[in-house]
């Protein structure tokens, strides 16, 4: 089957691009007049939409090409990750929602100021902003992989970087158009169409397969070597199974909070909600709505193991290079035209406007503005202007980044979703355990809290098999999953946090919010 774009692909490109350039447009004819209008949508974001956007956000390119190849050669067992997102859902909207409204705060770290001092809430930011580099450039990297395969039919290092830097235009071109609302919108865009693409190529994937519904699921079921693809909750005491019950009770909720609470990539559209009510509301509606989202790309994985069943198995590689199994039924299988709506799906799926308004967000708010109101006062126009330019900034650190990514992933020999989602422990482990001591204790100060990152940091760089390599650590150590490396980073952060005697500023502020 002919593998390269056709007319009829490039023509649904450029049919997506126009109608993202038609929300962008549509989206900001309102015009930005503050800091709140640009960073949080003047608080007016609907609770559907801001729900909507959640979901764009946390379902990546990770969930359009990982999910998939994990259900072809497991089982269902990621779904249950939803349990510890719902369990997360419950700890942000009972804990962080309310204190977030109660102090009024533009980002997740001001909370840190009322509790500690400037020097804490600034750290955090930084924490994050390493942390959301780290994340969102490996979320671009894997989806160059994907623009890379489809174009250029391979992944070398050159055409990679390309399609990282095409894929990156898309996100500066709607983050500096208008802000928050903007992306929000072009959001909704996205959402519809990666699930549209999704849903068009499971039917399609279905109509290829010889079995009905019955034969299908006994063969599932009863999958060669004894398997049952269709299990949902893995409840071995396995410290190598990223998605066990276990590691999702433990590891995975707290995943959760850090990215629903404690991530300003998330906590900023929450927050932009009229009020903490609406917003956990969006939070909520966000993760049910995703139970479907993720089953539906489980699905495709377990009828491509249907599909290949009944035929030749994929190698694994195309054109010499490792690709996922779905990406290899992109690239042999599907018509012309379908191939160009799944580039738009992979496209929507990995779109980084939004980590770069909340990076922007942090940068701008956090660290610059306190130090440019110590020379002069600036009005709103001012900071709108700082948070673009900080954009730009922000797109060149993820594109090199996704550079990175390209051999940190080889070296590792992680899955793609794998390797996504545990490059997030790194910043969440030092933020949660931080949060927990400054919430529910009095102890902590400025300097422990400090401290505290660097060893939540540190304690997940030990896991990670070049520094396990060059240091000669324990081999035991490269089998631990990503939950679970997160639960060490957590508790070693918040017990370096804890170590402080206590340092006493706006904790009544603070803790007034758990009361609203």
């Amino acid at each position: 089957m002919q593998t390269s774009f056709t007319l009829a692909d490039w023509a649904v490109l450029a049919g997506y691009v126009l109608l993202l350039a038609t929300a962008g447009w549509l989206s900001t004819r309102r015009g930005l007049a503050s800091r709140d209008d640009y960073f949080l949508a003047g608080h007016h974001a609907p609770t559907w939409l801001v729900a909507i956007s959640v979901l764009s956000t946390v379902q990546s390119a990770a969930t359009f090409l990982g999910a998939p190849d994990s259900s072809y050669r497991g089982n269902f067992t990621y779904l249950s990750g939803v349990i510890g997102a719902l369990l997360a859902a419950w700890i942000v909207a009972r804990v962080l929602i309310p204190r977030f409204y109660a102090l009024g705060v533009t980002t997740v770290y001001e909370l840190l100021e009322t509790r500690f001092d400037a020097t804490a809430r600034r750290a955090a930011a930084l924490m994050y902003l390493l942390g959301r580099i780290l994340a969102s450039g490996a979320r671009l990297y894997l989806a160059a992989i994907a623009v890379s395969m489809i174009l250029f039919l391979d992944v070398d290092p050159q055409h990679i970087a390309i399609s990282a830097f095409i894929l990156l235009l898309f996100g500066l071109v709607f983050t500096f158009m208008g802000g928050l609302n903007s992306i929000i919108w072009s959001d909704l865009v996205q959402v519809v169409l990666y699930v549209g693409a999704a849903l068009i190529v499971a039917i399609y994937l279905w109509s290829l397969i010889p079995l009905d519904f019955g034969q299908a699921v006994d063969a599932l079921r009863h999958a060669p070597g004894g398997t049952d693809k269709l299990v949902l909750i893995d409840t071995s005491l396995n410290l190598s199974a990223p998605f066990g019950i276990f590691a999702v009770l433990t590891g995975v909720t707290l995943l959760n909070v850090g990215s629903s609470g404690l991530d300003q990539d998330i906590t900023q559209r929450l927050i932009a909600c009229r009020d903490a009510r609406q917003g956990n509301r969006a939070l909520y509606l966000a993760n049910w709505v995703s139970l479907p989202v993720i089953a539906l790309f489980l699905l495709i994985g377990a009828l491509l193991h249907l599909y290949y069943a009944s035929g030749s198995a994929p190698s694994g590689s195309f054109n010499g290079e490792k690709v996922t199994v779905f990406m290899h039924f992109i690239l042999t299988e599907l018509p012309p035209g379908l191939r160009g709506l799944v580039t738009v799906g992979v496209i929507a799926a990995a779109a980084i406007n939004s980590g770069l308004i909340s990076m922007a967000s942090v940068l701008v708010n956090d660290l610059y503005r306190p130090l440019a109101e110590r020379r002069a006062p600036r009005g709103d126009a001012h900071y709108v202007r700082a948070g673009r330019i900080a954009t730009i900034v922000l797109g060149c650190a993820l594109f090199g980044m996704a550079i990175l990514s390209y051999y940190w992933q080889r070296y590792a020999d992680s899955s793609l979703l794998e390797f996504v989602l545990g490059v997030m422990a790194f910043a969440y482990s030092g933020l949660i355990g931080v949060y927990a001591i400054a919430l529910f204790t009095t102890r902590g100060s400025s300097a422990s809290v400090i401290a505290a990152f660097a060893a939540g940091f540190l304690t997940v760089l030990a896991f990670q098999p070049y520094v396990i390599d060059s240091l000669n650590l324990p081999e035991s150590l490269r089998g631990i999953a990503f939950p679970w490396q997160l639960v060490a980073g957590t508790l070693i952060a918040a017990a370096v946090c804890a170590i402080a005697s206590g340092q006493a500023s706006g904790k009544g502020v603070v803790r007034s919010g758990a009361t609203r």
